[in-house]
């Protein structure tokens, strides 16, 4: 990419992130096990298809009893049985006509005497019906992320309905950063955190035919361009883009990302990611992150705030991606354009500065965005 300084031929981000998203409507639902849900996105809101549990059951190891008719049970007044109770194992159904449940000590055997030496509230040890769930009741809403532990809620249904927009990661431009099996990698991680799937990574030649052609058969409802998306003599995936589609934007006046770009091929959005390592995180983090989100029906979350440890300056102008490490409880900037690969694999987010901003004082609380 040739370098450029911020100039009106650059759409500033705050117009292109809205041009990006214009007409943008979430994937058609998919219905995914319980457990290959987790991290999804749900497409609505998913409720409970029974109580649970259907019948009372007890929390712990004892004997099953009717709490009413072991009150006040000691070994100065033990109540006496005909026969010694039901012994349930946690987890189980108790026995029709039971509600609590008593430790192992609180039975005493003598000969074919049995007593009650101790007692314990209506429902000790036990969860009632519908205790954990009740039929109907949400639990996920539409829009929120599913996350491990409300796999465990939906562990009694068959298919979850989730948003899973697919991405085709498609590779070219001159092989001037290497590594492209590693961006790849890099990309696939970051679609998942996103809500997406990668579902295809091809690498295309070089020239305008060729990436056109690939553009035009990618069938995902996402693509991601790899590289050749700047203004130099051997950058042509922004021409392929107009040739496969309609090229909407070329050039962001964001930095590290000036080269980025994107349009639509076959009426599905396309995103012209830089070649070189930041410029690739910065574009992916202020501009497919937030598609990916629309095409996933994502509500928006509240964003993770820290302190700066140290002041971070930037130029007027241009919206700036600046990474960032993890310094106890807040964040030390590490750089943003042409960030050497030692100092980028530091990172653990970056910030957002705006372009009528010279950057941040140190102790300034900053939103996050993770990587």
């Amino acid at each position: 990419m040739t370098g450029r300084t911020a100039s009106t031929a650059l759409m500033p981000l705050v117009e292109a992130l809205p041009l990006l998203l214009r007409g943008v409507a979430p994937v058609a639902a998919t219905g995914l096990p319980p457990a290959e849900a987790i991290g999804r996105v749900a497409a609505e809101d998913i409720r409970a298809d029974a109580d649970r549990p259907v019948t009372r059951i007890a929390l712990r190891d004892g004997w099953a009893v009717r709490g009413a008719e072991v009150v006040g049970a000691s070994p100065y007044a033990p109540v006496p049985l005909a026969g010694p109770p039901v012994w349930v194992e946690a987890g189980c159904a108790l026995p029709a006509g039971t509600d609590t449940i008593l430790t192992a000590e609180a039975i005493e055997k003598s000969g074919p005497l049995v007593e009650i030496v101790a007692d314990a509230p209506t429902g000790d040890g036990t969860r009632a019906p519908a205790g954990d769930l009740a039929a109907g009741g949400r639990l996920v809403a539409a829009g929120t992320r599913i996350g491990p532990l409300q796999a465990l809620a939906l562990a009694g249904l068959e298919r979850v309905p989730v948003c899973l927009p697919r991405v085709g990661i498609l590779l070219t431009g001159p092989a001037r950063w290497g590594g492209s099996d590693a961006r790849s990698s890099v990309l696939r991680h970051l679609v998942g955190q996103a809500g997406g799937c990668v579902s295809a990574v091809a690498t295309a030649p070089e020239g305008r035919d060729a990436i056109a052609a690939a553009l035009a058969a990618d069938e995902a409802d996402l693509t991601l361009v790899v590289g050749g998306t700047g203004f130099g003599r051997e950058d042509h995936s922004a021409a392929a883009l107009a040739q496969a589609g309609s090229l909407a934007a070329h050039g962001i006046a964001l930095r590290p990302g000036e080269g980025a770009g994107f349009g639509d091929a076959q009426g599905r959005p396309v995103l012209l990611l830089p070649g070189a390592p930041e410029a690739m995180l910065a574009v992916f983090l202020a501009l497919a992150r937030p598609l990916l989100q629309a095409l996933a029906g994502e509500a928006a979350a509240p964003a993770r705030t820290a302190p700066l440890r140290r002041k971070v300056s930037s130029v007027i102008g241009l919206s700036e991606i600046v990474f960032v490490a993890e310094a106890g409880d807040g964040v030390e900037p590490l750089g943003s354009a042409e960030l050497a690969l030692h100092r980028l694999l530091l990172a653990r987010g970056a910030i957002l500065v705006p372009p009528e901003r010279e950057g941040y004082p140190e102790g300034t609380s900053v939103e996050i965005m993770p990587l």
